[in-house]
């Protein structure tokens, strides 16, 4: 994945979790991720694995398609 695309993957799970009205704390606990984590990936200098972006999701109450930005 290249920085572009981790910085619109970044962009795009912040303004998710915001619209969900969630902390990155509240997310972390819900995903069952450290909130580092979080605030590592919507700054966007981590990449997430797969399984990763799943419990985001369903955090998230997506679906792990609607977390990836087009």
């Amino acid at each position: 994945m290249s920085s572009k695309q981790l910085m619109a993957l970044a962009v795009h799970i912040k303004s998710i979790r915001k619209q969900a009205n969630l902390s990155q704390e509240q997310l972390a606990l819900m995903a069952n991720i450290d909130r580092s984590f979080v605030s590592r990936l919507e700054r966007g200098i981590a990449n997430p694995s797969y399984l990763i972006l799943l419990q985001l999701a369903s955090a998230l109450g997506c679906k792990l398609k609607e977390l990836i930005p087009d």
